[in-house]
């Protein structure tokens, strides 16, 4: 793909992605007093460098989810930005899994037609996604530009979820914190895999 083109289409992504309406951060997540681009230096001590960086990047919009995310031994204990994007993408997937779950819930309950097609086009989505984020995890090391695009196309589907949901006016509270929080490890999978194509220009 010619590197104008590519441009276009993670811009194209993104406005997709953040387009809709987004719930309050306080809503979802537990609060943590860190403001949105914090400055290293003030950072909670027990983070490493790479954790610190990422969260304070360029693509991520939600620095305290992030923090949060990664406020774990496994995280802390990473080495180097393919490790770190490994853990990513396993995060992204295990929350694709139980946001499965809820959607799978959801589904056998009563409701109309045009609901259930809205949460079906949401189930078949996440499936997607799933998908994805395991392919990247292959990808991070011979192929850090793929694995960017591949991440960066879980957004549109996400926000072609939540627009369905939208028009079949489900409004439930647990989705549209789950839809979230992909966002926000797409995010976070965007970052990680554009440090990756910086740290490693030669070799794809």
């Amino acid at each position: 793909m010619d590197p104008p083109n590519q441009l276009c289409l993670v811009l194209a992504i993104f406005l997709s992605m953040f387009s809709l309406s987004s719930m309050p951060t306080s809503a979802i997540i537990p609060k943590v007093n860190v403001s949105p681009q914090m400055p290293s230096s003030q950072l909670p001590r027990h983070l490493s460098k790479l954790v610190e960086n990422l969260c304070n990047g360029n693509v991520v919009e939600n620095c305290k989810f992030c923090l949060k995310a990664l406020s774990t031994p496994k995280a802390i204990a990473t080495r180097n930005s393919t490790q770190l994007g490994t853990l990513i993408m396993k995060l992204g997937a295990a929350n694709v899994k139980a946001t499965l779950n809820v959607y799978d819930e959801i589904t056998k309950k009563p409701g109309s037609p045009q609901a259930l097609k809205a949460l079906n086009c949401c189930v078949e989505a996440y499936k997607y996604a799933i998908l994805s984020f395991e392919m990247v995890s292959s990808e991070l090391v011979e192929d850090p530009q793929t694995a960017n695009y591949d991440v960066a196309v879980i957004g549109p589907e996400i926000a072609n979820c939540e627009k369905e949901l939208i028009d079949a006016k489900v409004k439930n509270p647990r989705l549209l914190a789950r839809n979230q929080f992909m966002k926000y490890y797409v995010e976070m999978g965007y970052e990680i895999t554009s440090t990756l194509e910086l740290e490693n220009p030669n070799e794809y």
